[in-house]
């Protein structure tokens, strides 16, 4: 059967319309299940924030420090946590400047204290692109090597935006499903025991009971660091794992957590 040319282009032409069509009602509906302030929100932004909850804790008993994170974007273990045997653990999150981290130890090893330290490197800020990225939507938490921590939610972080901090630990989080999501954190962490990895894996795991990132999740990550705490000679990190892509991302970190358990060394008190 002969078909013509005309005929031909007539039908890609339908097929595209539908094709647009669809995606036109598949993008306003993906728009309609996120809360208005947060479209507002986003609406000047280059790209949409990063909705991220982390933790932060220290284990008093065998000097451990460091710290957990979920996401939904790709990869987050490529820059919001920072740790340093002997220094400290940052988290830097929401509207991001990755330098937090870097700057953060940095003043920590100096011996600055994390109040002073967050104080510090928000002040000293440029705020190079205020319209767009600016430093009131940032989030950061900084804890040094004595578990003593500070943290700061800017005004204009992503609603809902917020932390809280507890015995040796401090989470923090933003577009999440409200402030049940880090209240429980605090309260997973301060009431499990063992190694710092699983009170750790304990919180996001809490904070996601409670509604967690309201974009859904896609990867996790856990640094922990110790002065030659590490499996091999001259090693300070205890623990580093990245779970860059996955539907349950934090169901497979706790699986990596504790395959590692079963491989731990008695720790060195």
């Amino acid at each position: 059967m002969h078909i013509s040319n005309s005929f031909r282009v007539s039908a890609r032409l339908v097929a595209l319309a539908v094709l647009s069509s669809a995606l036109i009602i598949s993008a306003r509906d993906a728009s309609a299940q996120q809360p208005q302030s947060q479209i507002n929100n986003q609406g000047s932004l280059p790209w949409p924030p990063v909705a991220t909850f982390s933790i932060l804790g220290y284990d008093p008993a065998t000097g451990e420090v460091g710290g957990a994170v979920q996401s939904r974007v790709f990869s987050v273990g490529n820059g919001v946590l920072w740790a340093e045997a002997g220094v400290g653990v940052v988290a830097t999150q929401a509207i991001v400047d990755v330098s937090y981290g870097p700057q953060a130890l940095s003043l920590l090893k100096g011996g600055m204290a994390p109040a002073a330290v967050v104080k510090t490197v928000w002040d000293r800020d440029p705020d190079p692109r205020p319209d767009n990225w600016t430093k009131q939507g940032r989030q950061f938490a900084v804890m040094d090597a004595q578990g003593r921590v500070a943290a700061f939610t800017g005004p204009k972080a992503s609603t809902w935006a917020g932390d809280k901090q507890g015995a040796y630990c401090s989470a923090q989080g933003n577009i999440l499903a409200g402030p049940a999501v880090v209240e429980d954190m605090v309260k997973a962490f301060e009431s499990t025991e063992g190694h710092l990895s699983l009170r750790l894996v304990a919180a996001l795991e809490a904070g996601q009971r409670a509604g967690g990132d309201t974009r859904g999740m896609q990867s996790a990550a856990i640094l922990i660091v110790k002065k030659d705490g590490g499996v091999w000679l001259n090693n300070d990190v205890v623990m580093r794992l990245q779970v860059d892509d996955n539907p349950q991302p934090i169901a497979e970190l706790r699986r990596l957590v504790e395959k590692a358990a079963t491989m731990r060394r008695p720790v060195r008190r």
